[in-house]
C-alpha cells in the first residue's frame, strides 16, 4: 500500500536534490517511492501542511539500558559516573529491569523524532541479560544497532576482550544485516591481547566496531595505538574524541572512522571540550549521540544547540567560522536523506506554532527553535510510529513498572529516595 505524506516543506538533506517549499513525499514497502508536488492519490495519506519533514535523526551513541535511572546523575563526573552507575547499580538490575530500561529509552527516542539508536550496551554479563536487551529493541519498532559491549566491571577484570556469546548473538538473535535491529561490538581499550582479540572476533563475525576514546596528553595517542596494532578497523565510530591532536585525528579520517560527539554529556561530565571543528578542520565525519540519561536529556534538539554553541564560540574565537546550522542538522541525521530508494525514516515537524513561526531559515528554525514538543509524526522504515503529537506504543505499564523499579533501588540503597 501506498502512503502519501501531503504538503510538506521538504528538508531532503540531499545535496543533489534541495529543499521543496511544498512537496509530496510517496512512502511504499519501507522506502520513499518518489517526492514531488501534486503526487497522484493513494490508499493512504498524511496531511503535513504546516510541518517541516527531515530525515529522522539519528543517535549514534546511547546507552540505552540507563533510561529506567533517567535523571539520577545531574552532578556526576564521568569517574563518579563509573563508580555507581557502572559498577554499582548495574549489576543489581535483572534482565527484565535492563529490558524495560531499553524500550523506554527506545520509546523516548521515537518520541523525541529518533529513528536510528546506535545502542552501546555495556551490560553483557549474562546470556539472559543479552537476550532481554535486544527482544525490547525489536518490540520497540525502533531501527538500532545493537552495539555488544562488556559490563565495566567485567572489563576490567578481562583485560576488555569480549566474551564468546556474542556469537551465539549473531548466530541466532541478530543474523540479518538489513533486519531493524543488526549488531556491532563495542571494543573498549584494553590490553594488547584483548585489543587483538576484539579485531579478529569483529572480522569473524563481520561487524562494525565502535569504542569511547578519551585522551588527556600524556602517553601514546589512543588511534595511534591502534594503528600500531595493526586494530584500526575501518568504520569504527569513535566516541567523544575529546582530547585527540591533529594527528590522531587524520588517523580517524584516512581509516574510514568517524566521530560520535555527546556535547552536552562532555561538558557536564567533564570529558573535556567537544571536538566539533577540530573533527570539521581533520576532515573526520561527525555524528551527534546523547550518551547517558542519567545525566542529559536523551533528544537531538539539546545535542544541536550544544554542538552548534561550542562550535561558534571555538571558531569566532579563531576567527574562523565553519559550522553552520544546516552542516549540525547533518550531524544530527548522519547523513541521511530524503530521497527516493531510501529508507523511509521520516520526521514531521510542526513549524506552525508560536514559539517558531515564521520560518525564514529552516535549519536554523529545526536545530535552535524546535524541541522535542514540535515532533508531530515519525515514520520508521514507512510505519508510523507516532502521529499527531502521540505514540503508537501504550507506554503506561512500562512507566509503572519504572516507578516500582526506582521503589526497588531506592529501598535497596542503591539509589537514593
Amino acid at each position: 500500500m501506498t502512503l502519501i505524506i501531503r504538503g510538506a516543506r521538504v528538508l531532503t538533506m540531499d545535496p543533489g536534490a534541495g529543499d521543496l517549499t511544498r512537496a509530496d513525499i510517496a512512502v511504499e514497502a519501507g522506502r520513499i517511492t518518489a517526492i514531488g508536488p501534486d503526487l497522484p492519490g493513494a490508499a493512504a495519506e498524511i496531511d503535513a501542511a504546516g510541518c517541516l519533514a527531515i530525515p529522522g535523526f539519528v543517535d549514534t551513541h546511547r546507552h540505552m539500558w540507563q533510561a529506567s535511572l533517567r535523571g539520577s546523575a545531574p552532578h556526576h563526573t564521568l569517574a563518579e559516573y563509573f563508580g555507581t552507575v557502572l559498577e554499582r547499580i548495574g549489576p543489581a538490575l535483572t534482565p527484565e529491569d535492563l529490558y524495560l530500561g531499553n524500550l523506554l529509552s527506545a520509546y523516548a527516542a521515537l518520541d523525541a523524532g529518533i529513528t536510528t539508536v546506535q545502542d552501546i550496551s555495556n551490560i553483557q554479563d549474562t546470556p539472559a541479560a543479552s537476550d532481554a536487551l535486544v527482544q525490547a529493541l525489536k518490540d520497540s519498532g525502533i531501527r538500532a544497532t545493537f552495539a555488544y559491549g562488556n559490563s565495566f566491571p567485567r572489563a576490567k577484570s578481562h583485560g576488555a576482550a569480549l566474551g564468546q556469546d556474542v556469537r551465539r548473538v549473531r548466530a541466532g538473535l541478530l543474523p540479518d544485516d538489513d533486519a531493524l535491529v543488526t549488531l556491532a561490538l563495542v571494543t573498549e581499550p584494553g590490553d594488547e591481547d584483548a585489543e587483538r582479540h576484539n579485531a579478529r572476533l569483529a572480522d569473524e563475525l563481520a561487524v562494525r566496531t565502535a569504542r569511547h576514546v578519551v585522551h588527556r596528553h600524556h602517553g601514546e595517542g589512543p588511534v595511534s595505538r591502534l594503528h600500531a596494532l595493526g586494530v584500526l578497523r575501518p568504520g569504527t565510530t569513535f566516541i567523544h574524541g575529546t582530547g585527540l591532536g591533529a594527528d590522531e585525528l587524520g588517523l580517524i579520517a584516512a581509516g574510514g572512522g568517524s566521530l560520535s560527539i555527546a556535547p552536552a554529556v562532555e561538558l557536564v561530565m567533564g570529558h573535556g571540550r567537544p571536538p566539533l571543528t577540530a573533527a570539521a578542520r581533520a576532515g573526520v565525519p561527525v555524528s551527534l549521540s546523547t550518551d547517558v540519561e542519567v545525566t542529559v536529556a536523551a533528544d537531538m534538539f539539546t545535542q544541536m544547540r550544544a554542538a552548534y554553541q561550542v562550535a561558534r564560540y571555538d571558531e569566532l574565537s579563531a576567527a574562523e567560522p565553519v559550522t553552520s546550522v544546516r552542516d549540525v542538522l547533518r550531524q544530527a541525521t548522519n547523513g541521511a536523506a530524503l530521497a527516493p530508494g531510501r529508507a523511509a525514516d521520516i520526521v514531521l515537524l510542526r513549524a506552525d506554532r508560536a514559539g517558531v513561526a515564521p520560518v525564514y531559515d529552516p535549519y536554523s528554525t529545526v536545530t535552535q527553535q524546535m524541541d522535542r514538543a514540535h515532533v508531530d509524526t515519525v515514520l520508521v522504515a514507512g510505519e508510523v510510529v507516532k502521529r499527531h503529537g502521540s505514540l503508537r506504543a501504550d507506554v503506561g505499564p512500562h512507566l509503572e513498572a519504572a516507578e516500582r523499579l526506582r521503589h526497588r533501588l531506592s529501598a535497596a540503597g542503591v539509589l537514593p529516595e
